[in-house]
């Protein structure tokens, strides 16, 4: 692991933060042997870039750093997989949050997926103050099981080792795990999830997970759990196809946001909701054109079956509904047109209530982790009306594609219920020090840090 904590660490090394503008005045107070060393060396003090200071036998003795950026999450995140094997702790001015946000992008920058294939680790080990040893270590874990999940190929994540993962975070936190699968989806209410996933090999299934005490508010997280999408008989060509064992991106956020939901015990009652499925071509797959029915009683016409994701949804927040919750939270690998509008690190935050939307969006701005609210903009509806059903699953054009997928799940939600949707990337798609290429948990850290401020600590 990239930590050690503080009362097990024994020796280390400091690491210091030295801030450009105050470099000079840093290196005539130096010791001599420093100050000659980073002159013959030529260091010069910006962001990114660090010298190891040697004692009189020749060991590092100090590392310092340039003490600069624009994020705190990507302060230490080139000395985490620079430095070579051994223990370092920060000594700096930084408060609380700043040492949190930058040991979090330590651990990051660290991450690396070796299910298949052997990667060296880096062995440099950040030793965690007290104050910020636990919430780091589990934000950490949660980010990493995102990108563990999403960055395994469907044959070994599909709806059924899905359903695993999520059993064991119930397992471990003492809650209730239940699955309806097949066919009982069509017995139990769930015509939706059955029409996308029927083709495939892998039943599909609906999972979910409680945890938590009546009496307390209830939450229910809905994320899209599509483990591979071919785009159905409106195939998606071979491009568009490659990345697609991370369109379960949703399910994976909505389990790690479980964890730590429960991890922190705070004073919710809380439902997770993962409609999994594989959108596969067979001939008994659903069809463009065909209507079929939901659980909330309304009809969608198919105008496209690579519009699946906002499909199977529609049955999950039906159902979170019918229990009068006090918010309801989604997560999905929606749109392609949310990351022509956002690129691929912000995702877009759509709610019904204005004040849940600006409290997601500053708690990102808190933790380094942004999101952006976009508009449910009604003029737009007539953009996915029916002639022959209450509503079509595509719009009848290509503009403003994440809003009126947006406004097709605002359909299945109660008028009386606070519901944010929150379109996620979930990926990396070029490496960038702390974000490898691949599986990305992006509006995470925003969403528990929006929960822990909007119902507090138990």
């Amino acid at each position: 692991m990239p930590y050690v904590r503080e009362d097990a660490a024994g020796p280390s090394t400091p690491l210091v933060a030295v801030a450009p503008d105050h470099y000079d005045r840093w290196s005539e107070d130096a010791p001599a042997h420093h100050r000659g060393w980073l002159n013959a060396h030529r260091f010069r003090c910006k962001a990114g870039k660090w010298a190891a200071l040697p004692d009189a036998a020749g060991a590092i003795e100090t590392v310092i750093f340039g003490d600069a950026g624009d994020a705190w999450i990507d302060r230490l995140v080139k000395l985490a997989t620079e430095l070579p094997e051994g223990h370092y702790r920060l000594e700096t001015g930084w408060n609380r949050e700043q040492r949190l946000q930058a040991a979090l992008g330590w651990g990051l920058a660290q991450y690396r997926f070796s299910r298949y294939k052997d990667r060296p680790q880096p062995e440099a080990r950040l030793v965690l103050d007290d104050d910020i040893a636990t919430d780091t270590q589990n934000l950490l874990d949660a980010q990493y099981l995102v990108r563990d999940l999403v960055n395994t190929p469907t044959e070994d994540m599909g709806p059924g080792e899905l359903a695993t993962e999520m059993a064991a975070e119930a397992a471990t936190f003492d809650a209730r795990f239940e699955t309806i699968e097949g066919d009982a989806l069509l017995e139990q209410g769930f015509p939706a999830i059955h029409a996308v996933g029927r083709a495939a090999a892998r039943a599909p299934r609906l999972l979910s997970l409680e945890w938590g005490r009546e009496g307390d508010p209830l939450v229910v997280l809905a994320g899209k759990g599509v483990c591979f999408d071919t785009g159905g008989l409106d195939i998606k060509p071979s491009a568009g196809m490659i990345l697609m064992k991370k369109d379960m991106g949703g399910a994976a956020h909505v389990i790690a946001l479980a964890r730590l939901v429960m991890q922190a015990r705070l004073p919710i009652r809380l439902r997770v909701l993962v409609p999994a499925v594989e959108n596969a071509i067979a001939g008994n797959a659903y069809r463009p054109g065909d209507v079929i029915p939901t659980r909330k009683g309304l009809t969608v016409e198919i105008g496209n079956t690579d519009a699946e994701g906002r499909v199977v949804l529609s049955d999950a927040l039906a159902l979170a509904c019918e229990q009068a919750p006090d918010l309801v939270i989604d997560f999905a690998t929606l749109t392609g047109a949310a990351r022509v509008a956002m690129g691929p690190d912000i995702p877009p935050v759509f709610s019904n209530r204005a004040e849940v939307a600006r409290g997601l969006v500053e708690a990102g701005e808190a933790t380094e982790d942004p999101l952006w609210e976009l508009p449910l903009y009604k003029p737009y509806r007539k953009l996915i009306s029916s002639d022959i059903a209450d509503i079509n699953n595509s719009g009848q054009t290509s503009f403003a594609g994440c809003i009126t997928a947006a406004l097709f799940l605002e359909k299945f939600i109660d008028d009386d219920i606070p519901w944010a949707h929150i379109d996620t990337f979930a990926w990396n798609p070029s490496a960038r020090p702390g974000r490898p290429k691949g599986g990305e948990a992006l509006g995470l850290r925003a969403t528990f840090e929006y929960l822990r401020r909007r119902y507090g600590k138990a």
